[in-house]
């Protein structure tokens, strides 16, 4: 291992140093400053007889006088059982005071990707608790599903609220045993005060027990907020894969995360692509995101829920539009429901689950799922319709069918919609709430349905009462 002296500039997050033999992409640097504190980095541009390094830690109290050893391996993630239950730092080194961890073996945090021939289709239920999201938008193993928020948007609180209650439906395994549930949380430019208000939840309701907790703070460097998500999937790869968990992965923020890849092509000097952000920032994102999926022959999963906040609320800004490109669907916050109220404000007309019609059904779910999830979306999308209708000529020239799918708008809101975020419903509540609802519609309205559901479940004593009120 060969030590040098030979710092060249130093810019942003970037030392330049000159080397006079081969460096290989992505190993890792340790930097001895004049004060003898060592900083860690990674090779980011290796070219003859000259490389650049992004240290983690950030720049200060580097000059020409530091020294640069080169360490011969790629940055690695030390895995175990045990880290589950334990808080980390972007980097991968705990801060909750506890034991040192001592791992069962280091894996590269640049994962080994999945051979397509190998995956199976994702198509297992996992109950969420949120009506809007498991009723509408089914999340299933093994997919990606992201969540489209905004500034000011709670999606903090829903994260909070999908950690605690995320699980998978008790089934017959292969063995004979249930899989174990796990959540790999990783916090990527969040300020001191949501990261207290995230480690007060976990504490407080258990969720700690099941989850390993990264993260990344708005004052520690932009340079290792491109290593926690790798970090957090590493973990979960081997939770998954090695000891057959179903792990939930919600990386949050994932806009933050973009920030600092163009903060490091800037200092990089590259050429940018839309809007400042590196041209290969599709193909770094897509890097992260497609590392969920299950492997045949591996019982556990990685399911990836990443969320980001849409610059503007625009949702053809590069972050959300990349994402949505790579990604099985999305989860949409609404401004406006939330300004009414709404927790969580999940909209579910723009929102899409691709996967969720090969997770719900008999066996999985339950058999009426997919008509009643068809009927109440199209009932709420044609009460939104005639809101803007009601503004032009007034509720009272309207039909009183169409008056039947206003109030239908009205209550899928207040009653589907918004459960607050501490109402952890079964699948089997939340289809009986949308029932209920469905109910305010006459039978020959429920064109989505089979028959022999509605003669099932339609509730016929409060379609009555609706009828004679």
């Amino acid at each position: 291992m060969k030590e040098y002296q030979t710092i060249t500039e130093i810019s942003g997050p970037l030392v330049f140093a000159e080397v006079d033999e081969p460096i290989g992409y992505d190993e890792i640097v340790e930097i001895e400053t004049p004060a003898g504190d060592t900083l860690r980095g990674q090779v980011l541009e290796s070219s003859e007889g000259l490389v650049s390094i992004q240290v983690f830690e950030g720049t200060e109290g580097i000059n020409r006088e530091s020294s640069v050893r080169f360490l011969g391996e790629t940055m690695k993630m030390p895995v175990t059982e045990d880290l589950l239950g334990r808080v980390l730092d972007g980097s991968g080194q705990p801060i909750d005071g506890g034991p040192e961890i001592v791992p069962d073996r280091r894996d590269d945090i640049i994962g080994a990707a999945i051979n397509p021939y190998a995956r199976e289709y994702p198509e297992e239920f996992i109950q969420t608790g949120v009506s809007a999201i498991d009723g509408m938008n089914t999340l299933v193993r093994g997919q990606k599903l992201p969540i489209f928020s905004a500034s000011g948007l709670p999606h903090n609180d829903l994260a909070l609220q999908i950690a605690r209650q995320a699980s998978v439906l008790e089934d017959e395994e292969e063995e004979g045993e249930e899989s174990e549930f796990a959540v790999v949380f990783g916090a990527m430019g969040i300020t001191a005060e949501e990261a207290n208000e995230f480690m007060e939840d976990f504490e407080r309701t258990g969720a700690l027990e099941r989850s390993v907790v990264f993260m990344n703070l708005a004052n520690d460097p932009a340079v290792e907020r491109t290593v926690t998500p790798r970090m957090a999937l590493t973990t979960a790869e081997y939770l998954a894969f090695e000891k057959d968990y179903h792990v939930l992965v919600i990386l949050t923020d994932m806009t933050n995360y973009c920030e600092a890849l163009r903060e490091i092509g800037a200092a990089r000097e590259e050429v940018p692509g839309r809007r400042g952000y590196p041209g290969y920032m599709y193909t770094d994102l897509a890097q992260l995101y497609e590392r969920a999926g299950r492997i045949e022959g591996r019982e556990g999963s990685v399911t990836q829920i990443p969320i980001l906040t849409m610059p503007g609320d625009d949702d053809t800004h590069p972050i959300p539009d990349l994402t949505g490109y790579i990604t099985e669907g999305q989860i949409m916050m609404d401004r406006d429901l939330n300004s009414q109220g709404v927790k969580p404000p999940i909209n579910p007309l723009p929102s899409l689950s691709r996967l969720m019609d090969d997770g719900i059904g008999e066996g999985l779910t339950r058999a009426d799922h997919s008509g009643v999830s068809d009927q109440m979306y199209a009932a709420y999308a044609q009460g939104e319709d005639l809101r803007d209708l009601v503004n032009i000529v007034g509720r009272e020239a309207l039909s009183e069918r169409d008056n039947q799918y206003l109030d239908f708008a009205d209550r899928f809101e207040e009653e589907f919609v918004d459960q607050g975020f501490h109402t952890n419903r079964t699948i089997e509540e939340t289809l009986g709430i949308g029932w209920d609802l469905l109910s305010m519609l006459p039978k020959e309205e429920l064109n989505r349905i089979d028959e022999e559901y509605i003669e099932e479940y339609y509730p016929e004593e409060q379609a009555e009462e609706v009828a004679a009120d």
